[in-house]
């Protein structure tokens, strides 16, 4: 039994997303102008060859910042719930904060944050 429901939602899954890519296909509008296909910089032409590769310094500075970022979207809700839940949400939350501690502790001692 769990398995015929399985197949018909696997099947009915598949069935959805063909049906939405052949409405798409049908009625997005085309456009055959050669300037679709070249690369978009800010609104200005780009000059030479548009394929430039970048240090992976600047991913790993993206990452951390990426990482700090969400640290602080995780501590708003804790801050709303800290008197209701006690010890606990305290406990929690230090080990949150040094786990994040010491990936940037990590993350310096590498030199992840200089710019060179």
């Amino acid at each position: 039994m769990f398995f015929t429901f399985l197949i018909v939602v696997i099947l009915t899954a598949i069935a959805l997303v063909v049906v939405a890519m052949t409405i798409a296909k049908l009625i997005a509008p085309r456009s055959f102008n050669p300037q679709k296909g070249e690369p978009y910089e800010c609104g200005i032409p780009t000059r030479g060859q548009s394929w430039v590769q970048f240090k992976v310094g600047y991913y790993l500075f993206a990452i951390l910042f990426l990482m700090f970022d969400i640290e602080t979207v995780f501590l708003f809700p804790w801050a709303v719930v800290v008197n209701e839940v006690g010890t606990y949400a305290l406990v929690c939350v230090t080990f949150f904060l040094l786990v994040l501690i010491l990936g940037l502790a990590y993350a310096w001692r590498k030199g992840a944050l200089e710019w060179k």
